[in-house]
């Protein structure tokens, strides 16, 4: 504890309530011990996470209910978080211990203290530790995840007349200025100028003295007055950093990201902006503080920025800053950039690995695929075949089977008779790990894939129609063909090679052609050609989500 300068109070340290959750017993039992760091509080045992997590809150509960009966935050307290040196939040992440071998940041390093007395709490996120203490605004600032529950009220600097004299006497025990000791009441005037009462005889009576009014408050100078202060990254903004551009504009930007977390549509383009914005300003920041964290802090803004930009691209099909003049539309896609090269890669898997040469025989390789994909094994339903095969999904599956591309737990009629709570398990050989992969996706890309075949074979327009196996074939082909403004083909092409086209769909040209028609009269394709060797065409602009971008 520390005594200030001229007052005879003591500072005492921040009080600090810690309660955890740790295994106790079996690990298999799941059972949990809830400690706490006061001494008058007994260990409790839980049969469980859930219960010892419910524990907890209620024993934090009842403690901060003592704390505001007796007064909540004391204003004389030192910095809970400081006298720990400040190890509850560190700025830099290179410099904790195990990184690069560098020390631990004194509270110095870390942050100063400062700001009044707060009451706060703190919960990991693993729900496993609790902490209750009494910091600094500034700490409390710079720790993630902590929670302001209370402020203390500002601490008050004596006064001239509690203040002790040079030789050491209370001026509370010298004689009254303006009065006796007797009267026990101490005049104090800002008019230094000699007293009446003192200038007249005392053999005279004093003439009646008029207590001068006070002064009205002069306006404070504007470099004096309270400036805008705010937060961002986890940060305060310096109140006193200059230039005061920057910490404008860093107040600004902590706004900015703010109202951006309450919007109900994410806005990408937005974000890559007020990354950039955060880049830059941190760096300046650096520069005028020194800090070296900040540095580090800027780099990660810089790289959120790209990594914004790459997943505008890929939904959209256009970087952030290219709108193309406004001729390319603005469309969420349902697969990404990556995610159409994979899609296409199954496309030609299934078009060399199908035992048979038949439309309907390839379609149903080609999702089956997707369903097995990752292990070499998944789950149809009967619901699943009937809607990609209508009227031919039994005949199809027999011969998949007895060409031993597919294995079934049971009888085909079985697998068509699974309902999507009890689905029928199926297995692919070819896929089996033990096989070399042909694939090198993860299970959210095989989803997405899958997804997507999908909707493209569902779609409503073309069950509507009842289009065949090989206009849906053709309908895949050319959505997984496409360039951002829904164009089939790349733009040196000049379309799809009607050759290449005409063999995913086991069909020949002229019938592709046919097929083509079909899908403009189920608005799937917007117009189509076939004229000198290519297919020619455009998506409509209902199915543009679903085309994978070239």
């Amino acid at each position: 504890m520390a005594v200030e300068a001229g007052t005879q109070q003591e500072r005492v340290a921040g009080r600090v309530w810690t309660v955890r959750l740790d295994p106790h017993g079996r690990p298999s039992a799941g059972a949990v011990r809830l400690t706490c760091s006061q001494r008058a509080c007994a260990d409790q045992h839980l049969a469980s996470a859930a219960e010892g997590r419910k524990a907890a809150i209620g024993h934090i509960n009842l403690h901060l209910a003592g704390i505001r009966a007796g007064g909540g935050p004391r204003g004389e307290a030192w910095c809970g978080c400081r006298a720990a040196d400040c190890a509850w939040h560190t700025p830099d992440p290179d410099s904790r211990p195990g990184r690069q071998g560098g020390p631990r940041p004194t509270a110095r390093a870390a942050t100063r203290c400062g700001g009044p007395v707060t009451l706060t709490v703190y919960v990991d996120r693993a729900g496993r530790l609790w902490r209750i203490a009494e910091m600094c605004a500034r700490c409390a600032a710079a720790l993630p995840g902590c929670r302001v529950l209370d402020t203390a009220p500002a601490r008050t600097t004596p006064t001239a007349t509690e203040a002790t004299d040079a030789a050491g006497k209370p001026a509370s025990k010298r004689e009254p200025v303006g009065g006796t000791a007797e009267d026990g009441v101490t005049a104090v005037f800002s008019d230094h100028s000699p007293s009446p009462a003192s200038a007249a005889s005392p053999s005279q009576p004093a003439a009646p003295v008029s207590v001068p009014g006070a002064r009205a408050a002069s306006p404070r100078p504007a470099s004096q007055r309270a400036k805008r202060w705010g937060k961002i990254a986890q940060r305060v903004v310096p109140h006193d950093l200059a230039p005061d551009v920057l910490r404008v504009e860093l107040i600004e930007l902590g706004d900015a990201f703010r109202a951006y977390q309450q919007q109900p549509e994410p806005d990408l383009a937005l974000l890559a902006l007020l990354h950039d914005r955060k880049a830059r300003a941190f760096r300046l920041w650096a520069d005028a503080s020194g800090d070296g964290s900040l540095h580090h802090e800027a780099a990660r803004a810089e790289k959120a920025a790209q990594t914004t930009r790459e997943m505008h691209a890929n939904r959209f099909g256009h970087p952030v800053d290219d709108t193309a003049g406004g001729d390319v539309p603005l469309v969420e896609r349902l697969l990404t950039r990556n995610q159409a090269t994979h899609a296409r890669a199954v496309l030609d898997y299934a078009q060399s690995h199908a035992p048979y040469p038949e439309a309907e025989v390839r379609l149903a390789v080609l999702l089956l695929t997707l369903r097995a994909a990752r292990a070499g094994t998944g789950n149809i339903t009967g619901q699943d075949l009937t809607g990609w095969l209508p009227g031919d999904a039994e005949q199809v599956l027999q011969r998949l089977v007895e060409a031993d591309w597919l294995r079934l737990p049971g009888t085909v009629a079985a697998a068509m008779a699974s309902q999507p709570e009890d689905p029928t398990s199926i297995t692919v050989p070819a896929l089996l790990p033990e096989q070399t992969r042909p694939f090198d996706f993860g299970k959210i890309t095989r989803a997405r894939i899958s997804g997507w075949a999908q909707k493209v074979v569902g779609d409503r327009k073309i069950r509507k129609k009842k289009l065949g196996a090989a206009t849906r074939l053709l309908a895949l082909y050319t959505a997984a063909h496409t360039r951002p403004d829904g164009r089939l083909g790349y733009p040196e092409d000049g379309g799809l090679q009607l050759d290449h086209v005409a063999a995913f769909c086991t069909q020949s040209p002229d019938q592709v052609a046919e097929h083509a028609e079909l899908l403009v009269t189920a608005d799937w394709l917007a117009e189509a050609d076939t004229a000198a060797g290519r297919l020619r065409g455009q998506l409509a602009e209902r199915v543009l989500p679903l085309g994978g971008l070239l």
